[in-house]
């Protein structure tokens, strides 16, 4: 990647963050020059995933590159959770050469676990509206895209989720944060169609005994 250029992305990521301050991580890939496990070419914040300079991109920020090559689509404020639970909202940005050959990807990732325990006091600031789609991403959405992916890892509809199927799905639920959200106990007993009692039990079972 010429200098230029190069210069540039890093000044927008060093803005971006200083706009949105330390729960937000822009990071650069290069996609051409190194190998995908270690394309980080620039990062700031990165202790909000924990990553560094030479460490790998995430899935998501790949997949539509992975899946299409040069012909992919920026893609905007999806979701993904840390390892130890904490929720993201992302954009991936790739970047292409004068021949539209991708080389690089610009993603931004804001942690929005904060703003979710204090949904609401400042319920407004999390609403956004993707430009690219003109879907606004609220809480409710957040807690649906986790069932969801909870369904997809067990790999059966509810219908057909044993005990220990739902139990699974539930572990994925309290990994990712979902029960951060007010009243989400609710709508996911909804979801399975177990109690209250049952989702405590549940937890209870994945937690090894510790009340939530």
């Amino acid at each position: 990647m010429e200098y230029g250029r190069l210069d540039l992305l890093k000044r927008m990521a060093d803005g971006i963050a200083a706009q949105f301050g330390e729960k937000c991580e822009v990071a650069l890939h290069d996609l051409g020059g190194r190998q995908m496990e270690h394309s980080i070419l620039y990062i700031v914040n990165g202790h909000v995933t924990g990553r560094k300079v030479g460490d790998g991109a995430r899935e998501k920020e790949l997949e539509n590159y992975l899946r299409h090559g040069d012909t992919c689509r920026d893609k905007h404020c999806y979701l993904e959770h840390t390892a130890d639970g904490r929720i993201l909202k992302c954009t991936s940005l790739y970047i292409r050469s004068g021949r539209g050959k991708v080389m690089a990807v610009f993603t931004i990732s804001y942690d929005l676990s904060s703003l979710m325990m204090a949904q609401q006091a400042i319920g407004d600031l999390l609403e956004t509206r993707d430009s690219s789609a003109g879907e606004p991403v609220r809480i409710e959405k957040v807690l649906q895209e986790l069932i969801e992916q909870s369904v997809t890892l067990v790999g059966k509809p509810v219908a057909l989720m044993n005990k220990a199927d739902k139990i699974r799905a539930i572990r994925y639920l309290d990994q990712a944060g979902a029960f951060l959200v007010t009243r989400s106990g609710e709508k996911v007993c909804q979801y399975f169609g177990i109690s209250k009692y049952t989702l405590y039990a549940y937890l209870d079972a994945e937690r090894g005994g510790e009340k939530k």
